[in-house]
C-alpha cells in the first residue's frame, strides 16, 4: 500500500506504508545515527514528531525488549529509506513494522530520504503529515501552515507519580521531563537511591525527599514551554549537587537568567563532536535537540560556558559559578551511541560527596 508525506511547504514524497495505517501530523526531523533505532523510536524526547532517519536500511537487527528508552514510543511517525522485513540477530524478536503497528504508529519506506534531509538542512524543520493518498494535497498544504505544533509535550511524557528506584548509595532525585531510560541506568550502576518525581512537582517536595542531589532529565519541546520548571530550580539552587541533561541543561540556563532559542534544524545523532574548554578535549557524543542555550545570555549569569559543540559552536555544557551545578546539552548515558562522556555521572557522585562531607564539617 502507498503512503505520501505532505510538507507545508508544498513538497510531497510518496513511498510504501508501514507501521499503522494512522494519518498523522508532526515535525519532521532527521536523525544521523547509523544504528541505535530502537532507542531512537523510544526516546520521549521525540513526542509528536515524525523521525526520518537518514541511514538507508533500518530495522536489521530487529527489536528487542533490552534497548527501550521508554515504555511507549511516543513518536507521531517514522520515515525510512527501506524497512528491513527479515532481521537476522539473537535478540531479535520482533519487526520493526510490528513495533509501530502496536503503538499505532503510521511508517513511510521507500522515498528519497537524502533529499528530504537537504530540505529539513536548507529550509529547517518542517510540519508535514503522513497521509493516504486519496487525500487533497493543497488542502492538507494549508491545513499544516495554519497547524500550530504542540507545546505539552513535556506533560505527556513524564511520570504522573513519584516513585523509587531503591539503591543504598546517595539520594537522587531525578526530575523526569521525558526520562530516557538509561539515565535511570547510569544512576542504578552506581547504587544511587533514587526517587524519580513529575515534571512539575515542587521545590518544596523535592527537598522533602532529602536529597544529595538532584537530576534532570531529557525531555521534549521548548523549554521556555516549561515555566513551572524554571521556577522549581530557581528555588533549589544551591540546596543540593544539581546535574542537568539535554532539556534539563536548557531548564537550568533559564533558571539563571540566561535565554534560549531554537536551532535551524538540531543536533540529532551519534556522532557529535564536542570540546570541553578547560581541557581541550574533544567527546563524541549522542545528541537529540531542537533548541540551545544562546551564548551571549551567559555574560549576565553567574553560568560559565565548559563545552561548545565543535560543528557550530553552540553551547554544550554549563556549570554555576557559586553552586554545585552544572549541565550539558548532550547525552553522556549514550543510548544509543559512544560513552565517550559518561564520566560525567562521577563527577555528579564527586559533588554529593563533597557536598555531603562539607555538612558533617559544619556539624562538627
Amino acid at each position: 500500500m502507498r503512503r505520501q508525506l505532505i510538507l507545508e511547504n508544498g513538497e510531497v514524497f510518496v513511498g510504501k506504508a508501514f507501521g499503522s495505517g494512522k494519518q498523522m501530523s508532526g515535525e519532521v526531523v532527521f536523525n544521523t545515527g547509523m544504528t541505535g533505532y530502537q532507542e531512537i523510536l523510544s526516546d520521549p524526547s521525540y513526542c509528536a514528531q515524525i523521525v526520518t532517519l537518514t541511514y538507508p536500511l533500518i530495522g536489521n537487527y530487529g527489536i528487542n525488549r533490552d534497548d527501550f528508552e521508554s515504555i511507549k514510543p511516543s513518536i507521531n511517525g517514522l520515515i525510512v529509506k527501506e524497512a528491513a522485513k527479515f532481521p537476522s540477530n539473537w535478540r531479535n524478536e520482533e519487526t520493526m513494522d510490528e513495533l509501530l503497528k502496536a503503538n499505532d504508529i503510521p511508517g513511510l519506506e521507500g522515498i528519497d530520504t537524502r533529499k528530504l534531509t537537504r530540505m529539513i538542512r536548507e529550509h529547517g524543520t518542517l510540519k508535514g503529515k503522513l497521509c493516504s493518498m486519496d487525500v487533497d494535497v493543497d488542502a492538507v498544504v494549508s491545513e499544516l501552515k495554519e497547524m500550530s505544533l504542540i507545546k505539552n509535550q513535556v506533560s505527556l511524557v513524564s511520570t504522573k507519580q513519584s516513585y523509587a528506584s531503591p539503591g543504598r548509595g546517595y539520594r537522587v532525585v531525578l526530575i523526569d521531563y521525558g526520562m530516557k531510560k538509561g539515565i535511570l541506568r547510569e544512576l542504578n550502576n552506581r547504587g544511587c537511591d533514587i526517587v524519580v518525581v513529575p515534571y512539575n512537582a515542587t521545590s518544596e517536595e523535592i527537598l522533602r525527599l532529602n536529597p544529595d542531589g538532584i537530576m534532570l532529565s531529557n525531555g521534549p519541546g521548548d523549554p521556555v514551554n516549561v515555566p513551572e520548571a524554571v521556577e522549581t530550580l530557581k528555588n533549589l539552587l544551591g540546596k543540593a549537587p544539581i546535574f542537568g541533561i539535554c532539556l534539563g541543561h536548557q531548564l537550568l540556563a533559564l533558571a539563571c537568567g540566561a535565554s534560549t532559542t531554537k536551532l535551524k534544524f538540531g543536533h540529532r545523532g551519534s556522532n557529535h563532536p564536542v570540546k570541553e574548554l578547560a581541557s581541550g578535549k574533544v567527546d563524541i557524543t549522542s545528541q537529540n535537540h531542537g533548541y540551545t542555550v544562546e551564548a551571549h545570555s551567559i555574560k549576565n549569569t553567574k553560568l560559565s560556558i565548559t563545552h561548545v559543540a565543535v560543528n557550530d559552536g553552540t553551547v554544550e555544557g554549563i556549570e554555576h559559578t557559586e553552586y554545585p551545578a552544572f549541565s550539558v546539552q548532550y547525552h553522556p548515558e549514550a543510548s544509543p551511541g559512544p560513552e565517550d562522556a559518561n564520566g560525567l555521572f562521577e563527577r555528579f557522585m564527586e559533588l554529593m560527596k563533597k557536598n555531603i562531607e562539607s555538612k558533617i564539617g559544619t556539624r562538627g
